[in-house]
């Protein structure tokens, strides 16, 4: 928002350099994006009196001009500006001023001589003297420009621009008055507000415009509405200069004096106003939602088709105007109109917040109602309106109509404040007589009870209700240069959380093993969790305003975020892909009841190295197996991991597992369910998911550090016939039980299926590593030990030993 230090300073007034009160600004949370002069510099130009003007005998577009500039001599200055007239007040570029140019070196003015005639100086347009040109000429002074005045100091031409950043939450700061109660209050200084009649005379006699009815039916969304006709305008007459600078300088383009002055009052107090054209207006006004498909053309003639949930302002012939918002080009004001019905109101912020963008819409009126404007403002506005239009043009004021639902205004809430709690925030001791100054000064309706205040916030802060926007409040104003730096008291806690780096060591294995790292959102597409449904996995959480269709639902399994990155890189011709990611899956139908697990997921689809000269083939459960063990620490115990098969839906019955250490879950991994990968268009898919905190504390475990036997291992190797059915797992279970604290290891090596294997069997060979520490082994006691194997898997699993 750009605003005029000069007319800030009238309504307060520090002892301060423009660069002192930018600065201020800053520090309270007003950011000053820039500042700078009205004019760009230049020096030597004064206000001039045309005393004379004769042709030039030869040049038929030129004038020579005898100037006043009060000193003892005239000038005589050839002008090629086709307004110059006798008696007319300009500004005279004397020999020797720098006028601003594009090279920033400025445009000296000398004596010169043109077509025979001497020139000494300069009558300048708007445009020399860096302003905007309104017409095609020199620029005309009020007849009582002081001649000889410097036009600088005449125009105010240094006076300094502040852009301002508002920030969303400040929607009390867009208007002179927000910025000047900010530093009122920092600089503890009254402020001066302009003479406004709380009670316009009403002129009913002679009133040609009665001020219509007004009906709203959308209360909530219009809780303040009023409306007062003004009749008889004389629109002769111009928008005052003093006005034209105030909205030029605050980035406005001036129109006519009747929107002028509404866009005035915007900029001084804050609330958008609307002026209506009172002849155009067929009926009653009604503050209503406006009809499906309804349409109206805006005031810059853009035709929008309204859905239903905006509101309008209409008359028995249809909607005027896009409430809080644009004014409609049917009853707009023009350079004719004499009689009008000027509209000021409270406009809930839900209920303009959206609509302006929705039809490519961003206006000052919308900027704000959106922030929240002052739901007290409304009738001070429209009494200022009315009154600098019927003191300046003579029109006459009708009665103003007001339709209030107070129930409906926005309610300011005490908040109490713990004078300790100031001190524990900002770090500094504070008066609580300062702290009741700066929160009073702001508008708040302070009352100390004990240690505490109650603090009741004005009807313009719409950002306060908790009590640290009070204590944010005061540090700002206090000033946050008057609190000192000191280092804080830090109790320190030796206890090391070493979980990033463990999970760390665990992205680096999988690295190492081909995968790379994705990093989603939460939130997953509701059609994948279906597609990825299952009773175990709980119930999934849908949430309330998702950002977009497919981001609905929070995730139950990492896979919802990592097989839409798989089918990414497949449509772009990337047939290996191997991906993990850690975060956190969420079961749940609500907040209260929501189970947050941090997981590690895996998602691997092609073969199981790049295209390379040697032989390829594709990924099985196996090589995943063996990527997921990778997880694990590298000493645990073989004993401890247990597989067993996996039940879920979404995937393959024969090709997926479940992982247990110590016997508690940890996950499931194995191939996509083919018909999941269908519907998905994915080929064959393998994934895994674990949760982190099993495998953090396996990771955090001591591993025992023993010394290497010095006596011999000795192997057996045995091979048996077995039901099919029969997992490995539990034969490896068996023969661990069977076999006692002397074997060290085993190992399946050999698998086969066959016709010389009995049907629904199979063949399987165990290699046993049998080892004392105590003692070299006998062969009677490995026969002994390996005999009991055989028998426990005979009794337990009907196994039968194989000779060859």
């Amino acid at each position: 928002m750009k605003i005029s230090e000069q007319w800030l300073r009238q309504w307060v007034n520090p002892n301060n350099t423009s660069e002192q009160l930018a600065e201020q600004l800053t520090m309270a949370g007003l950011e000053i994006d820039d500042r700078y002069a009205v004019a760009r510099a230049f020096s030597g130009v004064v206000v001039g009196e045309v005393v004379s003007v004769e042709q030039h005998p030869d040049a038929d577009k030129l004038r020579v001009t005898q100037v006043n500039i009060g000193e003892a001599e005239l000038l005589q200055i050839v002008c090629g500006a086709p307004n110059v007239t006798v008696g007319m007040k300009a500004p005279v570029a004397t020999v020797g001023a720098v006028l601003p140019s594009d090279d920033k070196k400025g445009f000296k003015i000398k004596n010169g001589n043109l077509r025979g005639v001497d020139s000494n100086g300069m009558l300048c347009g708007a445009s020399e003297i860096d302003l905007t040109d309104s017409i095609d000429g020199l620029l005309e002074l009020p007849a009582d420009a002081p001649i000889g005045t410097d036009i600088r100091e005449y125009l105010g031409l240094d006076n300094q621009i502040l852009d301002i950043s508002i920030t969303p939450n400040r929607g009390d700061c867009f208007s002179v008055r927000g910025i000047a109660r900010e530093i009122s209050v920092i600089n503890d200084l009254p402020m001066q507000l302009p003479e406004i009649p709380t009670n316009v005379v009403v002129t009913d006699n002679g009133a040609d415009t009665a001020t219509p009815a007004v009906t709203v039916s959308a209360i909530e969304a219009c809780p303040r509405y009023l409306l007062q006709s003004i009749s008889n305008i004389d629109r002769s007459i111009d928008t005052p200069k003093w006005m034209q600078d105030a909205l030029v300088q605050s980035g406005l383009r001036s129109h006519n004096f009747l929107v002028d002055v509404t866009n005035y009052v915007l900029m001084e107090l804050g609330q958008p106003l609307h002026a209506f054209d009172a002849d155009t207006i067929v009926g009653d006004i009604v503050v209503r939602l406006a009809q499906p498909a309804e349409t109206i053309t805006l005031l810059n003639e853009q035709t929008i088709t309204l859905t239903g949930d905006e509101l309008v302002i209409a008359d028995d012939k249809g909607a005027l105007a896009l409430a809080g918002i644009m004014g409609g080009q049917r009853s707009s004001v023009t350079d004719s109109t004499t009689n009008i019905i000027v509209e000021s109101a409270f406009f809930g912020q839900l209920a303009i917040a959206a609509r302006a963008r929705r039809f490519g819409l961003h206006t000052d009126a919308s900027q704000r109602f959106e922030r929240g404007v002052d739901f007290e403002l409304p009738e001070l506005a429209l009494a200022r309106a009315v009154d600098l239009i019927t003191s300046i043009t003579g029109g006459q004021a009708g009665q103003i109509v007001k339709a209030e639902n107070t129930e409906h205004l926005p309610a300011r809430a005490p908040i109490t404040l713990p004078i300790a709690k100031v001190r524990d925030v900002i770090g500094i001791e504070i008066a609580p007589a300062v702290m009741v100054r700066i929160l009073t000064q702001l508008g708040f309706e302070v009352e100390q009870q004990a240690d505490s205040l109650i603090c009741t916030p004005p009807s313009y802060r719409f950002d306060m209700s908790i009590k640290e926007d009070l204590i944010e409040e005061i540090a700002r104003i206090y000033g946050y240069d008057n609190i000192p730096s000191v280092l804080p008291h830090l109790q320190v806690s030796m206890d090391y959380d070493d979980t990033a780096d463990l999970t760390h060591e665990m992205k680096l294995a999988l690295v190492d093993n081909g995968y790379m790292e994705a990093i989603s959102f939460s939130f997953s597409d509701a059609k994948i969790e279906a597609l990825l449904d299952d009773e175990a996995l709980g119930e999934v959480l849908a949430l309330a305003n998702p950002i977009s269709s497919d981001l609905a639902v929070m995730r139950r399994t990492l896979l919802s975020s990592l097989l839409p990155c798989v089918q990414y890189n497949l449509n772009r011709q990337q047939p290996r892909v191997r991906f993990f990611e850690t975060g956190l899956s969420f079961v749940g139908q609500s907040i209260s009841d929501l189970v947050q697990t941090p997981s590690i997921a895996l998602v691997a689809v092609g073969d199981i190295w790049d295209e390379q000269a040697y032989q390829n083939r594709a990924l099985d459960f196996y090589d995943l197996k063996h990527d997921i063990e990778q997880l694990l620490p590298a000493q645990i115990d073989s004993m401890r991991i247990r597989y067993e098969r996996s039940e879920l839906a979404f995937l393959h019955p024969g090709q997926s597992a479940k992982l247990y250490i110590d016997d508690a879950y940890v996950g499931w991994l194995g191939q996509l369910h083919p018909n999941t990968a269908k519907q998905l268009d994915l080929p064959a898919t393998w994934v895994a998911q674990l949760s982190l905190a099993p495998l953090l504390t396996l990771a955090r475990e001591q591993q025992a550090i023993t010394t290497p036997s010095k006596f011999p291992q000795v192997r057996r190797d045995i091979a048996i016939l077995i039901d099919s059915e029969i997992s490995l797992q539990a034969l490896e279970s068996t023969i661990r039980a069977a076999a006692g604290e002397l074997l060290t290891d085993l190992w399946l090596f050999d698998v086969y299926q066959g016709d010389k294997v009995p049907a629904g069997q199979r063949s399987l060979a165990f290699a046993l590593i049998w080892q004392d520490r105590s003692q070299t082994l006998s062969d009677e006691a490995v026969k002994t030990a390996t005999d009991k194997v055989v028998q426990a898997l005979t009794e337990q699993h009907a196994a039968k030993l194989r000779d060859s």
